[in-house]
């Protein structure tokens, strides 16, 4: 039911999987990075996240039984998310370019997002995870 002239890709529920765990789980990393407004953050980088287009919008606005964005500390997190983002990224790419910058800009927004409701700005710790984030996404 997808409608998506410029590709056809498939993405199997695996994929859904790995998609869902790295924008969903790129939000949660810059939540956990917020000093002031964790709450604030997740919520306005999942409303951004909401307004995803494509086969990327479609597959991250589909309910995912797998995705497991818990652990102990951000660390743990971050051992799930990073690789995710990176796998997503290679993934979408061996399958169409453009829905891999799709992808891409999808989870820049959220975290943007995120970073913008922090109160008083972006601190040190939130700007370092923004930089590990992207440099996820641009690893593949």
């Amino acid at each position: 039911m997808t409608n998506n002239s410029t590709s056809s890709i498939t993405l199997t529920d695996q994929d859904k999987l790995t998609l869902a765990t790295a924008a969903h789980g790129a939000v949660a990393l810059i939540a956990a990075a917020g000093v002031k407004s964790a709450g604030k953050v997740a919520v306005a980088g999942a409303l951004a996240l909401a307004s995803a287009t494509g086969p990327v919008g479609h597959a991250l606005a589909e309910k995912q039984k797998g995705v497991k964005l818990n652990g102990k500390s951000t660390a743990e997190l971050a051992d799930k998310v990073l690789p995710a983002l990176t796998a997503s990224m290679s993934l979408l790419n061996q399958q169409d370019p453009a829905e891999a910058a799709n992808f891409r800009s999808t989870v820049v927004t959220s975290i943007d997002a995120g970073a913008r409701a922090e109160r008083g700005g972006t601190g040190p710790a939130m700007t370092e995870m923004i930089r590990k984030i992207t440099e996820a996404l641009d690893a593949a």
